[in-house]
């Protein structure tokens, strides 16, 4: 048997993501070469990658970054929560990010096709996934443009890397100010929209048809049912809409009468939570 100790062990582990059993025995071939082992792991990594491609990709990890007037958050997925905090694995959120700022990437995939350390990010996701083991994939970029972007990232648990990523796009004298507290609501109460008119007519039309539907159902006055029915798509546009949303940080205010008051508006904004 190669002679290895248990720090070697754990630092090929935290190099690769792998599995306990999965070092010892690329150490046992390798007859105690570290460097060698990681080859090994590698190797057969790639030739799991057919076997791993049905396979669900729940955890992972947020990454963003703001250049100049541009912000860029992507969203990448492994299998298991021990890859996603591997240092491998984060490195490779850390290259995927770089790519997308790059090449100014505005779509997946475009991000797919940009490089990464001289090759395709589609190339590196290959080999990410042959080196840790897992089937690893690139889920969704967005790019949010306007005078002031503010990032936010947050960690749901403090052995993980960030799982919910906001990007807000905003103008006004003093956008930057109220931009990072508005980003960080955006985090905790994950609206779907900016304002109620980019919520899609077909869904209004839905609301209301339920609405009416359920005001029906339960025997309302019809003379009433028209304001039940605004009443009940008020309530809608609270859940969904940011700037109809009350303030986290002071319910007595809407997101945007905060804005309103700051002199600011919003313009854009991304939210992604791993696995969402």
């Amino acid at each position: 048997m190669a002679n290895y100790t248990a720090a070697e062990i754990k630092a090929l582990r935290e190099r690769t993501g792998a599995g306990m059993l999965d070092v010892k025995k690329a150490l046992d071939e390798a007859d105690g070469d570290l460097q060698k082992a990681q080859e090994i792991i590698r190797v057969k990594g790639l030739k799991g990658v057919t076997k791993r491609e049905g396979r669900a990709t729940a955890e992972g990890l947020v990454a963003a970054r703001v250049e100049g007037k541009v912000g860029y958050l992507v969203e990448v997925n492994s299998e298991t929560d021990f890859v996603a905090k591997s240092a491998p694995f984060v490195e490779f959120g850390n290259k995927v990010l770089e790519a997308a700022v790059a090449a100014d990437a505005s779509s997946l995939e475009e991000l797919m096709e940009a490089q990464a350390d001289g090759k395709a990010v589609s190339e590196l996701v290959t080999e990410t996934g042959a080196l840790l083991g897992e089937k690893v994939v690139v889920r969704r970029l967005a790019r949010v443009e306007g005078e002031n972007v503010a990032v936010y990232l947050h960690k749901t648990s403090k052995d993980l890397p960030a799982q919910v990523g906001v990007l807000l796009a905003a103008s006004g004298a003093q956008a930057d100010q109220v931009a990072h507290d508005v980003a960080v609501h955006i985090a905790a109460m994950s609206p779907t929209f900016l304002s109620e008119e980019d919520v899609p007519a077909a869904t209004v039309e839905s609301e209301k048809r339920v609405a009416e539907e359920t005001a029906r159902a339960e025997g309302k006055p019809e003379k009433i049912i028209p304001n039940i029915i605004n009443g009940r798509l008020k309530g809608y546009y609270k859940d969904v809409v940011l700037l109809d949303q009350d303030f986290a940080k002071d319910s007595k205010k809407t997101v945007g009468k905060v804005l309103e008051e700051a002199g600011a508006t919003a313009t854009a904004f991304a939210r992604f939570r791993v696995g969402a």
